[in-house]
């Protein structure tokens, strides 16, 4: 059984990435913390409860930051829906929050589940930097950590044209995370980009008559349409569920790259990018596994059960 903590910041693609990890045997999501990001947290949260709702879990959902550490950011409301799943109008969750904060929450499990937890960071890295400064001793106990992140080349996916959207929203958080764990993984927008889905084909798993693809295809008709709309594409491109497949099915993780990467913070033109190491230059210490190559029958496979 592998047992996840979630932290995300529903969100369209977030909402795939969890209908995977909710679908998918032999695992079980022990907890979501929520931060800011794609929308405020009150979206972010209420998003996460009604997915919930909607699976029928008794996962708890915890509440986490409401800002970045440093900076204010700006949201992605025009692409996901002001309220971060495309404006249908949902009814109100069934389910509430819990009174921990997250990055508490994240401390506190890892202790009661040393070894155990794999944490998957689907947001800005905002809760796990706080929970860092709360126990820098939590990469010990957690042996695997996935982080959806980053434009390891530099074509990002914001308006500093080098970050990527996560990494953006707080790099302050990201610098923490990447220089205090000694080693996890990055899924980042560049391989996002080389693993599109035919919009064809997310049509028909859409059209399946069951509430998670009525769900979904509801949530998403706003990002798709902005999607061909502003990009003229023929591919659906899902982040963080592209993030979720390695960690639902790493076997079909076909290359890897381990290099060391650090966040810019300071450059005019640059704050927010991953900056790699590829040629080993520098005196950096070697921490992230970066996916470059997924089995594309393999992922959208992964996507077609979170549908059905």
């Amino acid at each position: 059984m592998q047992r996840l903590l979630i932290d995300t910041d529903p969100g369209v693609d977030d909402a795939l990435a969890l209908l995977m990890a909710y679908a998918h045997p032999g695992t079980k999501v022990e907890a979501l913390t929520i931060t800011a990001g794609n929308v405020g947290i009150e979206h972010t949260l209420r998003n996460a409860l009604n997915l919930v709702d909607l699976v029928g879990a008794d996962t708890p959902v915890y509440a986490g930051a409401r800002d970045p550490l440093v900076r204010p950011a700006e949201d992605a409301a025009f692409v996901h829906g002001n309220d971060g799943f495309g404006d249908v109008g949902l009814p109100a969750p069934r389910r509430v929050a819990e009174t921990e904060h997250a990055a508490a929450a994240m401390v506190r499990l890892a202790k009661q589940h040393p070894g155990a937890l794999t944490f998957v960071m689907l947001g800005p890295l905002t809760n796990l930097a706080l929970a860092l400064m709360l126990d820098p001793d939590l990469p010990k106990r957690v042996p695997r950590l996935v982080i959806m992140g980053g434009a390891v080349n530099g074509r990002g996916n914001v308006s500093r044209v080098t970050s990527e959207f996560n990494i953006h929203f707080d790099p302050e958080a990201a610098a923490v995370v990447f220089n205090a764990w000694p080693q996890f993984e990055l899924v980042d927008w560049e391989a996002t980009l080389a693993h599109g889905i035919l919009f064809a084909d997310l049509a028909g798993w859409l059209a399946a008559d069951n509430p998670r693809a009525r769900f979904y295809d509801a949530i998403s008709r706003k990002t798709r349409a902005w999607m061909q709309r502003t990009r003229d594409i023929t591919h659906w491109h899902a982040a963080d569920g592209l993030a979720m497949a390695a960690v639902l099915d790493p076997a079909a993780a076909v290359h890897w790259e381990t290099r060391a990467v650090k966040i810019e913070l300071d450059g005019a033109l640059t704050r927010g990018m991953t900056v790699v190491d590829w040629a080993g230059r520098m005196d950096w210490r070697v921490q992230s596994r970066i996916l470059m190559r997924y089995q594309l029958d393999r992922f959208a496979e992964l996507i077609r059960a979170a549908l059905s």
